[in-house]
């Protein structure tokens, strides 16, 4: 990849899969013996990423721990929220402001991420410097997805993201430039702020998964994915 850092978003509390994250950040629960987290981080590492920057605030205590019995081809930066958690987009604003770079892959690793995505991550890569565009997300039909209770979020036509006719899903990974957050002041926000005015002005784009979409929703989607994955 162009790209050279990833973003990885670890702070959220993980509620819908209680109990299991009263003591294990949602990014640490194993399916087939493997994090959420080590997954995420198994792809970064095919799509050739020097530096991974994960942002933590829940339990997050157990991440530094996780990644001392860890050996990783990639550097890896945990950088904390601080006192209060900052959502999506303050979180991601947040760790950007360690790195130098313009460009960032950000991944949120509630998707079972594997290899497979690893072509269509490049060929999102190759539609976002092409086309010098600011935002770019991977997005699947909802009838991909494992979980049938996840509803659409967008609209997808000729790689342009709209929100008419919600049959497609974002999975969890974005490739985004650094100065859409210039003007954002306050440090807690959501990156949907940013998705709904790039929307507005048709400048949000998106790329199609044909993968089979498996997400870590909640307690009961959890115990289906232990007995149905493979991999």
């Amino acid at each position: 990849m162009k790209i050279n850092t990833a973003l990885i978003l670890c702070a959220g509390f993980g509620k819908r899969l209680n109990p299991i994250t009263l003591d294990t950040p949602k990014p640490l629960i194993e399916l087939k013996n493997i994090s959420m987290l080590e997954r995420c981080i198994i792809l970064l590492e095919k799509l050739k990423i020097k530096k991974v920057l994960i942002n933590t605030f829940y339990l997050k205590d157990q991440f530094s721990n996780f990644f001392k019995n860890k050996n990783f081809n990639l550097e890896i930066q945990i950088i904390g929220d601080g006192e209060k958690i900052l959502d999506t987009g303050g979180g991601i604003h947040n760790l950007m402001k360690s790195s130098d770079q313009n460009d960032f892959i950000v991944f949120n690793p509630d998707t079972i991420w594997s290899t497979k995505y690893y072509e269509e991550i490049l060929k999102m890569e190759e539609i976002y410097f092409s086309n010098k565009i600011e935002n770019i997300l991977l997005l699947v039909n909802k009838n991909l997805s494992f979980d049938k209770n996840l509803k659409g979020d967008f609209n997808l036509e000729n790689n342009l993201i709209t929100k008419t006719d919600k049959k497609f899903i974002y999975i969890g990974c974005q490739i985004i430039n650094k100065k859409l957050f210039d003007r954002n002041i306050v440090e807690q926000f959501s990156i949907l702020d940013i998705w709904n005015n790039l929307i507005n002005n048709k400048k949000l784009y998106g790329y199609e998964s044909q993968n089979d979409f498996y997400h870590l929703t909640d307690l009961h989607t959890f115990k289906k994915l232990k007995d149905f994955l493979t991999f």
